[in-house]
C-alpha cells in the first residue's frame, strides 16, 4: 500500500525522519520499506536547506521502484526556467518572478551543472497526476475534464518541449488545464474589488477551493489558504464560473501544494491535502493508505 508525502521543499532532514518514523529503512543508501510505497506530492524543491540532497533522495527511491512521484509547480517552473528552442537559446525570458523562487535550488546545484541538467531531464517523466488501486493523486487539484484534456496531450514517457512550449504561452485551454493541475484554480476578484495584504500589497486573485462549486458562496468561504482575509461578500452570478463539485462518490484524491498550517489535512471524507506548510516552520505530513475508501485522521502522520 501507498504512504502519500506533502510537500518536501528541500528538506531532507525532516524527509529522513518521516521516512525512519514510518518503518522505512536503507537498503543500498537508498529508503525502502518491505510492503509499502511512498508518492511524493511534488515541490521537492525551493525554500528548505538541503534541496540538492531531497532530489537525490526522491529520485533514489523512484528510480529504485520503492516510491513514486508527480510533478509539483516548482519543478515545472524549474523546467520551463530552462526550456531552450530548437537552436538552443532560452525559450523564456527569465523573468524575475520566476528566478527568485528558484535562486536557492540554484545556488545549490550550481558546482553541480550536469548533475543538475540530468535532475532536469528526470523530473521530465514525471507524471501530472496518477491513478492508483483506487486513489487520485496530484499536486493541486483534480479537475475530470483537466485531467481528460491532459491525458489527450501527454503521451510518452516524459513531457515534451513541444508540448511545455505549448503550455508556457499560457493562451490555451490546453494551457488552462496543466496550471490548474499543477497550481489550482485562481479565483478572479471584480475589477472595483482590490485586496491588500498585510504588507500592502493588492490582489486581484485568491486560491479557491476548488472542489466545491462557488454558487451561492461569498469569497472568504470560497478562499483556501489565502493570505489576506477577503472580505464575505456574496460572490456575484456574473463571476461565479459554475463547476462542478468533487463528488462524495468519487476516488479518495490527495493533493499538496496550498501550505495547510492550520486546520485539518482531510477536508472531506475522499479529500485530502498534505501540504502542511514545511517551508513556513510546519510540519511534514504523510498519510498512510492501505485500501480504506474513507480517510481515517489516525491515518495522518507528521
Amino acid at each position: 500500500m501507498y504512504d502519500i508525502i506533502g510537500d518536501v521543499h528541500g528538506q531532507a532532514g525532516f524527509l529522513k525522519d518521516l521516512l525512519k518514523s514510518m518503518g522505512y529503512e536503507k537498503k543500498d543508501g537508498i529508503f525502502a520499506h518491505e510492503n509499502r510505497k511512498a508518492v511524493f506530492l511534488g515541490d521537492l524543491i525551493n525554500r528548505g536547506p538541503r534541496i540538492r540532497d531531497t532530489v537525490n533522495m526522491v529520485r533514489g527511491m523512484v528510480e529504485a521502484g520503492n516510491a513514486l512521484a508527480v510533478l509539483g509547480n516548482h519543478e515545472l517552473n524549474a523546467i520551463l526556467f530552462d526550456l531552450k528552442d530548437k537552436s538552443g537559446k532560452l525559450f523564456n525570458k527569465r523573468l524575475s518572478k520566476y528566478r527568485l523562487p528558484l535562486n536557492q535550488t540554484l545556488e545549490e546545484f550550481a558546482p553541480f551543472p550536469e548533475e543538475y541538467k540530468s535532475h532536469l531531464k528526470w523530473m521530465r517523466t514525471l507524471p501530472m497526476f496518477l491513478e492508483l488501486d483506487g486513489i487520485r493523486i496530484v499536486h493541486a487539484c483534480w479537475q475530470d475534464e483537466n485531467i481528460a484534456l491532459l491525458k489527450e496531450h501527454i503521451a510518452g514517457d516524459r513531457l515534451r518541449k513541444s508540448f511545455l512550449r505549448k503550455i508556457s504561452k499560457n493562451n490555451s485551454e490546453l494551457s488552462v488545464a496543466f496550471w490548474q493541475t499543477c497550481k489550482g484554480i485562481d479565483f478572479q476578484l471584480p475589477k472595483d474589488l482590490l485586496v491588500f495584504d498585510n504588507k500592502g500589497q493588492p490582489h486581484r486573485s485568491f486560491r479557491s477551493k476548488w472542489w466545491l462549486n462557488p454558487e451561492g458562496m461569498n469569497f472568504r468561504e470560497l478562499s483556501f489558504e489565502t493570505r489576506f482575509e477577503l472580505p464575505p461578500y456574496t460572490i456575484p452570478p456574473e463571476l461565479n464560473n459554475q463547476r462542478k463539485p468533487y463528488g462524495a462518490d468519487e476516488p479518495i484524491v490527495f493533493f499538496g501544494h496550498y501550505c495547510l498550517k492550520n486546520g485539518d489535512n482531510i477536508l472531506a471524507p475522499n479529500i485530502c491535502c498534505l501540504d502542511s506548510c514545511i517551508s513556513r516552520n510546519g510540519k511534514l505530513t504523510a498519510y498512510r493508505w492501505s485500501g480504506e475508501e474513507k480517510l481515517k485522521p489516525e491515518n495522518i502522520v507528521k
